[in-house]
């Protein structure tokens, strides 16, 4: 387990300086391109094997225990260690940036995006799978800094080099907005660890906050914040995200918005709780008000796009979606109630999982049509998926209906569990500001519904095909292999919540209870 862990974390990097290399003779195939990118495949595949053998190797009796743990002396001045380790908490998101990661890898195997050579590109995902892998598994607060950095040099150069119209600003934006926020998370983590004498995130988490004053607890939760808030991303320190993902080829887009805006949100509950409770708890209701804040503006913004005469961009609107989902996965960890918190990582997960299929499903319309337009897309009698392309309009539904949290289908539960939350916040938050909360986020669950059902009637409904236009390919092979585990996964998760929420419940338990249980 200690091995697998190991090779899960750093073997993608290996995989990267593979990746660099000349192709060996026999396995070039018909290019150097096609080579490498079926180096990518086989490293991520791998990668997604060691984490499933992990998983079913994985005590599910004892989720709230970390396992798989390693634990070697780095800067021993400083006591920083090399500490990895899963829990309930985590093992989710291991799998889902495997997964997320390697069907990236696959899609990219029958459709390459257009720009330099591959080799830079299969490299620079496998750093990026790395670094993200590394955010969700280290134990030790510097270790999790670097990890968090680390993915911020790969997905700038995948915007800036494979991706569409506006992508050198677009790159630009994205990584002074995350450099600014992590060099204040930075200090707030040094406060930490110096003011409590160690870095170990478990040993920290335990202590739940003892061994840190209230005053320490406030500025070090302020400045951890902000650098996470801008990573999930959180209203009003959003703005780099629609740009980003625009901009972005569609695997950036998907892996953006599936694995790493969970790293904020991740950082939130695995650090922000359960090490400074008491400085959470003086924050906690001005999270719960951006977040609220942002599911509102989010949904807002994505109607002002959908709207005919809109100009909005298909890419763009569901990015600003996902400023509204994240704002669910806000207001569930502001409760600190295991409710709302259990909440927050299932939306996570389904986040990333009917997210990501969006994007996959709006990179292969836009493929198909030169343009993600919406009002380009719709036209006289609309782009009638429906009728010119079957599969992919049914797809683009069933993506469409899952982000909008219908009931039997993953968007449902993490959204609903966030509300739950907020209706009984955790005792000293006040019970009226966060029933008005509630309310908003209740809200912002119909105007989602109201851009989701614009977008699928704008573009999957229309009249037949005019006479002499040229017919769209549906779904194809290898798309089809791409995207059914992310539909059979919405489906599982949907109707079997109890899969996600069995791992999650007895380590937030624990991770809130601190040294008291």
């Amino acid at each position: 387990m200690q091995f697998l862990l190991a090779l899960i974390v750093a073997g993608p990097l290996l995989g990267a300086a593979a990746a660099l290399l000349p192709a060996p003779p026999g396995l070039k195939g018909k290019s150097p391109d096609q080579a490498v990118l079926r180096h990518g495949v086989t490293v991520t595949g791998v990668i997604l094997l060691a984490a499933v053998v992990l998983a079913l190797g994985f005590d599910h009796d004892h989720p709230s225990r970390m396992q798989a743990t390693t634990d070697i002396t780095w800067i021993k001045a400083l006591d920083v260690r090399i500490q990895l380790g899963v829990d309930g908490i985590s093992l989710p998101l291991l799998l889902l940036t495997a997964l997320l990661t390697f069907l990236c890898a696959l899609y990219s195997y029958f459709k390459p995006p257009a720009g330099p050579a591959a080799k830079g590109f299969v490299a620079l995902l496998l750093v990026l799978e790395s670094g993200t892998l590394a955010t969700f598994a280290v134990l030790d607060l510097v270790l999790f800094f670097l990890a968090f950095e680390t993915v911020l040099v790969p997905m700038y150069f995948l915007i800036a080099r494979w991706g569409g119209a506006g992508r050198q600003a677009a790159a630009w934006k994205f990584i002074l907005y995350t450099l600014l926020g992590s060099v204040v998370m930075l200090l707030g983590l040094l406060l930490v660890g110096i003011k409590a004498g160690t870095f170990d995130m478990v040993a920290l988490a335990t202590d739940n906050g003892r061994g840190l004053t209230t005053s320490v607890q406030v500025v070090a939760v302020l400045a951890i914040g902000i650098g996470l808030a801008v990573k999930t991303p959180m209203w009003p320190l959003h703005s780099w995200l629609p740009d980003a993902h625009t901009a972005a080829p569609t695997v950036g887009s998907v892996l953006l918005a599936g694995v790493l805006l969970k790293m904020g949100t991740y950082g939130f509950v695995r650090i922000v709780l359960p090490v400074a409770p008491e400085g959470m708890h003086t924050f906690a209701p001005y999270l719960a008000a951006f977040a609220v804040a942002g599911i509102i503006y989010g949904s807002l913004a994505c109607l002002a796009l959908a709207k005919p005469g809109g100009k909005g961009d298909l890419k763009r609107l569901i990015a600003y979606s996902s400023v509204g989902h994240m704002g669910f996965v806000l207001l569930g960890i502001a409760t600190m109630t295991p409710t709302g918190v259990n909440g927050a990582l299932f939306a996570n997960i389904a986040h990333g999982l009917v997210t990501g299929l969006l994007f996959f499903l709006v990179g292969a319309v836009k493929d198909r049509y030169g343009t993600a337009d919406l009002d380009t897309l719709a036209g006289a009698t609309g782009a009638a998926l429906y009728g010119r392309a079957p599969r992919l309009g049914a797809l683009l539904a069933f993506a469409a209906v899952a982000s909008l949290g219908l009931p039997g289908l993953a968007g449902f539960w993490g959204e609903m569990l966030a509300l739950f939350g907020a209706f009984e916040p955790a005792a000293g938050l006040s019970r009226p500001a966060f029933l008005t909360f509630m309310a908003i986020g209740a809200f912002g669950t119909l105007l989602t519904a109201g851009y989701l059902l614009v977008v699928v009637r704008r573009v999957c409904m229309g009249g037949p095909r005019p006479a002499g236009e040229a017919a769209i390919a549906d779904v194809q092979g290898y798309e089809f292999a791409a995207w059914t585990p992310l539909v059979a996964l919405t489906v599982l998760a949907g109707l079997w919540p109890a899969v996600l929420l069995g791992l999650t419940d007895p380590a937030v338990q624990q991770l809130l209870a601190g040294g008291n249980q």
